[in-house]
């Protein structure tokens, strides 16, 4: 009996090793790198919510402290309003006080 008689069989073997090896490596090389990539995510998150916050603040920019005052204010008299018009029907004094709050500014 020859040494080939066991090298031949060995090498099928090794062969067919080295196809699934690279079959699992292939597998496993995308979520190692999502892996990487969320790591990196984490690691930078500060600097990334940064970056997003400058980005919303490009697109929709902080109103002034002035115009914050206005909106409520305004609210407010709205608010003011619709409770007049409920309380229209049945307590006609207090919707007309009510009104006169709104209508103060």
């Amino acid at each position: 009996m020859s040494i080939f008689a066991f090298a031949l069989p060995a090498k099928t073997v090794l062969f067919d090793a080295q196809v699934m090896l690279s079959t699992a490596s292939a597998a496993t090389r995308p979520v190692l790198g999502m892996g990487a990539f969320a790591t990196l995510m984490m690691y930078f998150k500060p600097l990334w919510m940064g970056i997003l916050r400058a980005a919303l603040l490009l697109v929709k920019p902080r109103k002034s402290l002035e115009q914050r005052h206005a909106q409520s204010m305004f609210k407010g008299q709205q608010l003011m309003r619709r409770l007049a018009n409920d309380q229209a029907g049945s307590q006609p004094t207090l919707a007309a006080e009510l009104r006169l709050l709104a209508g103060r500014d």
